[in-house]
């Protein structure tokens, strides 16, 4: 899984996304593959956004990897119950005594959607291409100096310097999914895809996209013949699809209906805390915003509990780091509390003087961020800046926050499981997702070993320290830590709610 900012380089005129904008409505009815049980009993899922693309190594965007997690397979894969990494199309490996030297075993026998059979070039080939590439995931691969085949089954990644989570970067999201040998030069990979996973794509339209069954699926074919991806951006409409019976299973649950859906037969209701955090953003290289002490002023202004109360009623928790508390990389540190009068004193220190306008992009297809929005500008009214509000469809939102073209932005990342996952590319200086221009040598050096630290605990050390400085020079404005939150109809088993938000429907068995 990933997270929800994504590559700036979209190709949704490609996948025909023309999409919804706020205010539009969405085809929840009958559709390309007819109501729930039609069509050889298709499992139609509603989510509330479009796929940018469907490259995996280029998208970051979790719409995507929620149709990619059943389409594509990685070396390792994250457990349901704990996220510890399992075997996938790796069963096994070892790892020398220096810790400079991984050898993974392939799984025999595994089938990519055209016919072709796994071998270590595939995997070399993938990873390769992320590298030469500079592709959205290259930065997990800083400490790797070498990939290579030993053998048809046999990958070795010899390695610069330690990589304790080796195992969570190569397979904790689809991002990091292999393809064969030669897919990027034969295929449009942002509308076609080569998986090994237990579905094919289909197709895609405006509204939906159509995953069929992969009969030679290495750990054997899906329960249910396809699945439909439909796009619903309204959370009530996506509630009433799967009430009136049009769908199957939503994540798009309205926040304020969920203490009463807990107790509605007519649905069945699946809620877990998650590994996901949502955030604010501001653009280090646009004045004032540039100023530290301008920055602090308005995470001293915003009260996150109301916020989190707001945007997600209590089915989130309010934090000021990243990690959720109740894991071991949880850092207990909150150094705001809200006070105008001390915001208003930092701004005039910083030598910035109100009224201020500030520009805050956010996206009907998420509708928490619109809601977290309105009430961050009432909170920030009394220091003496004026948010404007800036509605956008996801892929303009994208595209801008690729460009650098806004103040500020809300969002979230979804489905880390390593630290690693949860600060390098978004906070070490030039990374990948680092969108908003943050910059803090200190910093670096203290994610820089974190990553290559194989003591736990002196690992842990180093990421509570690297968290602490985050915060304090707010490159990210941290919010909360909301629950994964998911309906279905009554009746449909086999389906496992993760705290990660990975969607997988190879064993779902449709209700009767």
């Amino acid at each position: 899984m990933r997270a929800l900012p994504a590559i700036a380089a979209l190709t949704a005129a490609a996948l025909g996304l023309a999409g919804c904008g706020a205010g539009e409505g969405v085809d929840t009815g009958q559709g390309s593959g007819g109501s729930p049980g039609e069509g050889g009993g298709a499992l139609v899922a509603a989510i509330s956004a479009q796929p940018d693309q469907l490259d995996p190594h280029k998208t970051t965007a979790y719409a995507s990897f929620q149709v990619l997690e059943n389409v594509y397979d990685t070396l390792t894969v994250p457990s349901a119950e704990d996220q510890t990494m399992q075997p996938s199309l790796a069963e096994s490996w070892e790892t020398s005594d220096d810790g400079l030297t991984w050898t993974f075993t392939l799984r025999e026998g595994v089938e990519f959607h055209d016919g072709s059979e796994l071998d270590a070039a595939d995997v070399v080939y993938s990873f390769n291409r992320i590298i030469d590439e500079e592709l959205a995931n290259s930065y997990r691969f800083t400490s790797v100096a070498d990939i290579t085949a030993k053998d048809d089954r046999t990958v070795v990644f010899q390695l610069k310097e330690p990589m304790p989570n080796l195992l969570s970067q190569v397979g904790e999201f689809k991002g990091m999914a292999i393809l064969p040998e030669g897919a990027a030069e034969e295929h449009d990979l942002a509308t076609e895809a080569v998986g090994t996973g237990p579905f094919t794509l289909q197709g895609s339209t405006a509204s939906a996209v159509e995953l069929k069954a992969f009969e030679d699926h290495w750990g054997g074919e899906p329960t249910v013949p396809a699945v439909e991806f439909r796009f619903v951006s309204e959370p009530t409409a996506a509630l009433t699809a799967l009430r009136s019976g049009q769908v199957h299973w939503t994540d798009n649950v309205p926040a304020q209906q969920i203490e009463a859906l807990a107790s509605d037969d007519s649905v069945e209701l699946g809620q877990t805390p998650s590994v996901d955090y949502w955030y604010m953003a501001m653009n280090l290289e646009k004045p004032p915003f540039d100023k530290r002490e301008v920055r602090r002023a308005i995470a001293t202004a915003i009260d996150r509990e109301a916020v989190t109360q707001a945007a997600k009623f209590d089915a989130a928790r309010p934090n000021q780091t990243a990690i959720p508390e109740g894991s071991f990389w949880h850092t207990d540190y909150e150094p705001f509390e809200p006070d105008i009068a001390a915001a208003k004193k930092m701004l005039a220190d910083a030598g910035v003087s109100t009224p201020l306008r500030m520009g805050l992009m956010v996206t009907s297809e998420y509708p928490e961020t619109v809601t977290a929005a309105q009430v961050i500008a009432s909170q920030l009214e009394p220091l003496g800046i004026t948010v404007d509000i800036q509605t956008e469809e996801f892929a303009t939102w994208l595209a801008r926050q690729g460009e650098g073209d806004f103040d500020a932005f809300l969002l979230g990342w979804v489905g880390n499981v390593d630290p690693y996952g949860f600060y390098h590319s978004q906070h070490r200086t030039g990374a990948s997702n680092n969108y908003q221009g943050y910059s803090n040598p200190v910093t670096d050096e203290l994610l820089d070993g974190a990553a290559v630290e194989r003591d736990q605990d002196a690992r842990k050390k180093l990421y509570d320290e690297a968290a602490k400085t985050i915060v304090d020079d707010v490159s990210y404005l941290y919010l909360y830590n909301p629950d994964v939150v998911q309906a279905w109809k009554p009746g449909l088993q086999g389906y496992t709610i993760r705290a990660d938000k990975a969607v997988n429907f190879e064993n779902v068995e449709l209700p009767e």
